[in-house]
């Protein structure tokens, strides 16, 4: 048995250890493709605007918007967040920009390269499968206006008509050991490794996509939030993405935008604030003249490709392709009620959409099944995040008994009110550093380090399926219309993503298709019956 000792003096660097520790078993030695498996995607409401010239416009905007975000956090004006009167650790946010990552054999890494002592001053702009690198900073230091942006894009989209280039980007979407493989093959060429370089170094990525493909209102949604997500495919936007890259903003021909960031680095809470102020920003009109001096041209990224790198170029696109078609996504607003509803009844709205949705699953697959909802460790310095495990003993009685006729409905608003507040206690555990996940994950790889064997408990069928997270779920803590969208953590899996406004909620919910027990669809229309019929559990006089 291990013991581990968290003494005074060394509780805050065995913290800062578990955090390391996280990041690298969670994200950098995992070997599954970014796409999907690992980047999450925001899709946000759409512009009114419907072809490239207000496309152009508004990627100016948002791209002076980010640029007034990054100046505020390196002047220190970016204000501390608080969760329950308590201050957040903010060091995430100086990391969003000019960060990678950088493929390898058996693990990646993170290039932090804002760090450096001549901070990089470029942006990476892609379109049509072609890259280039735009300075958005004058000789003198100041940020480039919107109207010298503006002036910039018209340049860049005349240097970008559909040709027959290769999209590089696809290669970041391949099976880890693959694309590090292929890495190293492409920095053999001196001009390959400049270009991968300024894409590695820039603040961020700006994609402009064609348009989505619109089939129906009711399906645009979630075509929208996958588009953001993937691309669409090789044959659509897929080629204008790096999935290694931090912060990649799209903006689609046709008002569609959104967010695709890389969670080694980057998570959800520091990246709604960072959308938050962008859409704060776009609200203003353009405060600056652009002033009169002539502008470089932005600078057209170019690739040696031989014959072995145009076969991994392939390979990737096949391998992207099959899985986009394999991922189902289902994208909704729940109009019904949102978060005031649960307020009214003194119950959290995050606990009461948990148990809906371990209701819903149940009703769907008759069982139970391991589940994983995020808790931020923010609190702490250097915090990221923790599972809490959404089921829970009062959650299961309450299943049990909410389709049993035999049972009153004071008796099921009481147990139902029973799994929200103990699924509200598991997350303040959660949230002060109380979750268990964390703590078993050092255990055993502290067991590993020093050479000890490794605990029985991991080799326990138990701890394998108690692991096999087949309900992935997040909240977005958003103040604006958003949507999250990942992909399920299993094959047998789901993820379910939502953001509970006042009056509504907005869903997402992927499987995957090669899995037949699990339909997006069928989990989506019981979910918004089930939420329905706990609003008439909480109000019996609303009437359907």
């Amino acid at each position: 048995m291990i013991w581990v000792k968290i003494q005074t003096g060394t509780r805050r660097a065995w913290l800062s250890r578990i955090t390391d520790w996280w990041v690298q078993w969670a994200y950098l030695e995992s070997r599954q493709p970014l796409p999907v498996h690992s980047n999450p995607a925001i899709s946000l409401p759409r512009r009114d605007y419907s072809d490239w010239r207000g496309q152009l416009v508004f990627a100016s905007k948002l791209i002076a918007a980010v640029l007034d975000f990054k100046a505020k956090i390196n002047t220190g004006q970016l204000p501390v967040e608080y969760m329950r009167e308590t201050p957040l650790c903010m060091e995430l946010f100086p990391l969003l920009f000019s960060s990678c990552r950088i493929p390898g054999p058996k693990h990646d890494y993170i290039a932090h390269h804002g760090r450096s002592r001549r901070s990089p001053t470029h942006i990476t702009v892609v379109r049509n499968y072609q890259f280039f690198q735009l300075d958005v900073y004058n000789s003198d230091g100041s940020r480039m206006t919107e109207s010298q942006i503006h002036a910039q894009l018209l340049r860049i989209r005349s240097q970008s008509w559909k040709t027959d280039k290769e999209p590089m980007g696809i290669l970041t979407s391949e099976h880890r050991h693959t694309w590090g493989q292929a890495y190293n093959r492409l920095l053999k060429d001196k001009l390959n490794k400049e270009s991968v370089r300024a894409i590695e170094k820039g603040l961020f990525n700006l994609c402009l996509d064609s348009a989505v493909m619109r089939i129906s209102d009711e399906k645009y949604a979630s075509r929208k939030a996958a588009q953001v997500l993937h691309g669409g495919g090789t044959f659509s936007n897929s080629g204008n993405r790096w999935f290694d890259k931090t912060l990649q903003f799209v903006v689609g021909e046709d008002g569609s935008w959104g967010l695709l960031y890389e969670q080694a680095t980057a998570e959800g809470p520091p990246i709604a604030t960072l959308l938050d102020h962008i859409l704060q920003y776009c609200m203003k009109p353009d405060p600056k003249r652009a002033p009169l001096v002539p502008l470089p041209m932005p600078k057209k990224l170019y690739f040696c490709i031989d014959q072995e790198i145009k076969w991994d170029i392939e390979h990737a696109k096949q391998n992207l392709d099959i899985l986009i078609n394999d991922l189902d996504v289902n994208v909704f607003n729940f109009q019904r009620f949102g978060k005031e509803l649960p307020k009214q009844h003194n119950l959290s709205p995050n606990s009461f959409i948990q148990v809906a949705l371990q209701l819903a699953y149940y009703r769907v697959h008759n069982e139970v099944c391991p589940s994983c909802d995020i808790a931020s460790q923010r609190m702490f310095r250097g915090g990221r995040t923790e599972y809490i495990r959404s089921p829970t003993n009062q959650t299961l009685k309450f299943i049990l008994a909410f389709d049993d006729p035999s049972i009153s409905r004071e008796a099921k608003l009481q147990l139902f009110k029973e799994a929200v507040d103990a699924y509200t206690a598991l997350t303040d555990q959660a949230l002060k550093g109380h979750g268990i996940d964390h703590h078993l994950l050092g255990l055993k790889l502290q067991a590993i380090e020093e050479g000890l064997s490794i605990p029985k408990i991991f080799m326990d069928t138990a701890y394998g399926l108690a692991t096999h997270w087949k309900l992935r779920t997040g909240q977005v803590p958003a103040n604006t219309d958003s949507v999250m969208c990942f992909g399920p953590l299993v094959p047998d899996g789901y993820a379910v993503c939502y953001n509970p406004q006042a009056d509504h909620v907005h869903f997402s919910i992927t499987a995957f298709n090669c899995c037949e027990e699990t339909h997006a669809e069928t989990l989506a229309l019981t979910l918004n019956d089930t939420l329905c019929q706990l609003q008439e559990l909480l109000q019996p006089s609303v009437s359907s």
